[in-house]
């Protein structure tokens, strides 16, 4: 800031400093020193020229009484006053000593600039240490080079019962007092000994600390000299722990590397180090061994339906009932998930496993009460016998596993043992299921969605939710393909609960981005619907997707409902209460009684797709269609038509004015992503 009255110095002024093509800044002028206080609370200035007229002023020639506002950081700089040019009177300015001046004051402010971030930058570091030192998990002590002590952390000060207050300048044997734990004699004290011989110090083991009130406190320390620039011995670092806490961490760890930490069983790196010991005590002792591979039917379903909290929860009450049911000497191992696994040591014959197994499962005959929720447990078992079915961990493990997928597809049985069991197992059956159920786990189920077009305004109204298995090795399988393998298996359950829930996931999922609220139609099994929990099961995923109970619609086909027709009707009932639309599948393909079938509570008939296929070939099965067309508008149920693949069937539908038509005619199955896009599309 230029500060003079006389417009032609300035100017002069203005004209020396931008003269120097070294030195650059922004220039201001102000005419009056009054005007000062005002440009400075506006913005910053690192000079304050005072040009020479403000000298000659009446209120005297002292230019640091006008600016006693400025702080100490702004360099005030009064101009001298040059000579006098011609008879002009006006006064020449030194440019080279002003130059010379403003370059000085560029230097001064970059190095208080340098200066003030070294300073900064230290300051951080300190205090990095600082809190590094304090929060450090050993006990810290630093002494300088006579022995004294200077600085200890807080975990010292612990170890020690000294604090650092009343240590600060004692000498370091004194608050670090040790002796060994074998000769209870005192030695040359480690820090001494670093300082004297300026090198690192590591006793070798059975160091006593003597704390402050008395107590020993067995340690393990080391020492490290500090040198200063010169080399020259400064002082020393003492770094010590408990030796007891030390101890009982490295106990923990290894525990937490053998164990299960849900469970608190062993793990299977633990499983296989005492399965080792198991085959060498029974190959020395002519004895066998026997390992129990259990799996809990139906956990997948638990965890979804109820939560991973009471998952978890009954895996803990398994892991205990299987420890009450085996001998000391043997071992319960959880492998992962539902997965436990149990070692038999020194048997005498595969018997004493038999009984075992039989043991474990009388103590799943009672339903498990769980935060108010019946849980009815299943657990197959398979087993196998060391030497019989292998003589390594690996085998017999392996052996014990797949007995354990036999006893899963047998519904006959609970447990199996390896040999005698997969003898029986039939050929070409033993991969797909076995497979089935590795997919399921694996995750390898998708949903396509078909669409549903009305017929008169031609806008998608509904989606049909089709299963299809995704196999690494064959790409995508039809439900045709592996659904009659599953409900052999009986995992037919599972996979049906997973469809429900993932379809009014996804129907949520297009709900929350906007998309048109569609129902979604499901096929639902036999063994679905003859589940003791489905109809809560049903009740839960409303719960939990928000989704209406109108936006699903369950489809039967006669066959499921014709089993037992009083208690499906029983059944349907409750789910018309809840609010779900029903649907009777591939109607006219059964020879079911119609006594029955009209009363069903079915919202809607849809006409099996094998029909569609022959009403140009055949004119008989034109005449079918027109009367199971008629039945259900009498009826007054919603007529949907499967199958439409041609013109002439969409002709046909359409002359009979069923409601609903799907097939690839109309718009083949989509992926979740497919299907949304042709959503935007009809939006």
């Amino acid at each position: 800031m230029i500060v003079e009255s006389e417009n032609a110095s300035a100017r002069a002024i203005k004209r020396a400093i931008r003269a120097d093509l070294l030195f650059t800044c922004d220039i201001e002028h102000v005419r009056k020193p009054k005007d000062v206080a005002d440009r400075l609370a506006n913005k910053d200035f690192d000079i304050v020229l005072v040009g020479p007229s403000q000298y000659d002023s009446e209120e005297g020639t002292s230019a640091e009484l006008k600016f006693e506002h400025i702080g100490p950081e702004v360099l005030i700089l009064p101009l001298p006053m040059g000579k006098l040019k011609g008879g002009q009177g006006r006064r020449l300015l030194d440019a080279d000593w002003l130059s010379q001046v403003l370059r000085y004051v560029t230097h001064r402010k970059q190095v208080e600039a340098f200066l003030r971030a070294t300073e900064d930058a230290l300051c951080e570091e300190k205090e990095q240490a600082r809190v590094a030192f304090n929060a450090i998990g050993d006990a810290v002590l630093i002494s300088d080079s006579q022995g004294r002590v200077i600085r200890m952390n807080p975990v010292a000060e612990s170890l020690t019962g000294w604090s650092s207050a009343d240590a600060i300048d004692r000498p370091v044997d004194e608050v670090f007092s040790v002796v060994s734990s074998t000769a209870r004699t005192s030695r040359e004290h480690p820090v001494l000994l670093g300082i004297r011989e300026e090198r690192a110090i590591t006793p070798d083991g059975g160091t006593v600390l003597l704390r402050r009130n008395g107590e020993e406190l067995g340690i393990e320390d080391s020492v490290v000299p500090v040198h200063d620039r010169d080399g020259e011995v400064t002082g020393a670092v003492l770094i010590f722990r408990d030796l007891n806490h030390s101890l009982a961490m490295t106990r923990k760890m290894a525990y937490l590397a053998h164990h299960d930490c849900l469970t608190g069983l062993p793990n299977r790196t633990l499983l296989e180090e005492r399965a080792e010991q198991a085959i060498s005590l029974a190959r020395r002792h002519e004895k066998q061994a026997a390992l129990l591979f259990l799996d809990l039917d139906g956990f997948k379903e638990i965890n979804d339906a109820l939560g991973h909290a009471l998952g978890d929860r009954v895996l803990q009450v398994v892991a205990e009932k299987l420890r009450r049911c085996v001998r000391a000497t043997d071992t319960v191992c959880r492998l992962g998930g539902d997965e436990f696994v149990v070692l038999l040591s020194e048997i005498e014959n595969p018997e004493d496993a038999a009984q075992v197994a039989e043991k474990i499962l009388a103590g799943f005959t009672a339903p498990l009460v769980l935060d108010g929720q019946t849980l009815q447990l299943r657990v197959s078992i398979g087993i196998s016998v060391f030497p019989d079915d292998g003589d390594s961990v690996d085998t017999i493990l392996t052996q014990a596993d797949a007995a354990m997928y036999f006893a899963k597809l047998n519904h006959n049985v609970s447990y199996g043992f390896a040999r005698k069991d997969l003898n029986h197992w039939p050929k070409g059956t033993e991969t797909m299921e076995h497979r089935l159920f590795r997919a399921f786990e694996a995750g390898e189920f998708l949903l396509y969605y078909q669409p549903q077009i009305d017929l008169v305004s031609g806008a998608i109204v509904g989606v049909e939710a089709l299963l299809r298995w995704n196999d690494p090795e064959q790409g995508l399988v039809y439900p045709s393909e592996f659904l009659p393998v599953a409900e052999r298996s009986g995992l037919i359950v599972s996979i049906g609960h997973w469809v429900i829930q993932q379809a009014c996931r996804q129907v949520a999922a297009w709900r929350d981005e906007g998309r048109v609220s569609l129902p979604v139609a499901i096929n639902v099994s036999a063994p679905e619907f003859e589940h003791p929990h489905f109809i809560g099961f049903i009740g839960e995923v409303l719960r939990e997707t928000g989704i209406e109970p109108e936006k699903l619609e369950l489809e039967f086909t006669e066959d499921v409902l014709m089993k037992n027709p009083e208690k499906s009707m029983a059944r349907l009932e409750q789910l018309k209460a809840m609010g779900i639309r029903l649907a009777l599948d591939d109607f006219g393909a059964g020879g079911s009684s119609l006594r029955y079938v009209r009363h069903f509570p079915v919202d809607t008939m849809k006409i099996d797709g094998c029909l569609m296929s022959d009403i140009t070939a055949d004119p008989a099965t034109s005449i079918v269609l027109r009367s199971l067309v008629d039945m259900g508008k009498g009826l007054k149920r919603r007529l949907v038509a499967e199958g439409i693949e041609t013109a002439n069937q969409l002709g046909f539908v359409q002359a009979q004015l069923f409601d609903v038509a799907q097939g690839y005619r109309l718009a083949p199955p989509q992926d979740a992503e497919g299907f949304s896009k042709l959503l935007q599309d009809q939006q």
